[in-house]
């Protein structure tokens, strides 16, 4: 390849927000903490590749995708860069049981990629999409079994975080909404090429979360993550404020108290289980009304 593709290529990573698993150490923490690496006796038991895949999101070099394909299962490699993808296509010759797909994850439909099989999901997830990247993932929760993801410190932290704690947000119970999240550990910015500016980690999602639950349908989840999303929408203000839209002050109090809650609550102390019980409570009382 000449200079100049070099530097094209080198480029086009960039844009698309790549930094890569360089280090050996650290590929091998990861595939130990997922059950894919052969020198621990924590690797999962084999499934059958009739039923499960992996699916692979920003294959990169192929840093993971190599412990992927040592499970056996049908290994779906997902890269959107062109010169990435040709080189993993090498790989698939000596590979029967990889297949790449050269296409942008956010419109690729991995359900249909299963072709029927539970997915394991493993993404080494560039930052700046990875919020689009779970709502992707989760518009086919039924569908997955468990996604690992290697993202932002900082992101991470909100996914996992419980409430009435500093990181806790919209993002965490939509997450904890279809899964049930485990930071697992902090990987240094030296473990990537190029060194991304702050630190990631290793995060595991495993699926149901607490919708299943609720038993919210597709149509009543929709529903209540817009009303999550309003309790949320002002921080540091309380429910009492952020649900004028949708009530008057004393039925948001009084909902609050079936609760438990205090008059001055503020979103980011609440549990799922709780805004869903709010929720239920606003609606009954509006309807007690009529």
């Amino acid at each position: 390849m000449s200079h100049f593709l070099l530097h094209c290529s080198a480029m086009a990573r960039q844009r698309l927000g790549q930094h890569f698993l360089s280090d050996e150490h650290w590929r091998e923490q990861i595939a130990r903490a997922i059950g894919v690496s052969p020198h621990t006796s924590l690797v999962k038991a084999a499934p059958d590749p009739q039923k499960s895949c992996w699916i692979e999101v920003g294959a990169g070099h192929g840093e993971m995708t190599q412990h992927l394909l040592a499970t056996g299962l049908p290994v779906y490699a997902i890269e959107l860069d062109e010169p990435l993808a040709q080189r993993l296509r090498q790989l698939a010759k000596k590979s029967p049981n990889l297949t790449v797909v050269h296409a942008d994850v956010l419109h690729t439909d991995l359900r249909q990629l299963a072709a029927g099989r539970r997915i394991h999901l493993y993404g080494n997830l560039p930052y700046y999409i990875t919020s689009p990247i779970l709502q992707h993932l989760f518009a086919i929760a039924d569908a997955i079994d468990e996604i690992h993801i290697v993202i932002q410190d900082e992101v991470a932290l909100r996914l996992a975080a419980a409430p009435d704690s500093r990181d806790y947000g919209y993002l965490s119970v939509l997450t904890q909404l279809y899964t049930r999240p485990e930071y697992v550990f902090q990987i240094p910015r030296e473990a990537f090429s190029p060194p991304p500016d702050v630190a990631s980690a290793l995060v595991t999602l495993r699926l149901p979360g607490e919708r299943a639950k609720l038993n919210l349908t597709e149509e009543a989840t929709a529903a209540f993550l817009d009303f999550v999303k309003l309790c949320f929408s002002k921080k540091r203000k309380t429910l009492v404020n952020n649900l004028r839209a949708i009530a008057n002050p004393d039925a948001i109090r009084s909902a609050l108290a079936t609760q438990r809650l205090r008059p001055d609550a503020r979103a980011e102390q609440l549990s799922i289980p709780q805004f869903a019980g709010l929720r239920s409570a606003l609606a009954q009382g509006a309807l007690a009304k009529k």
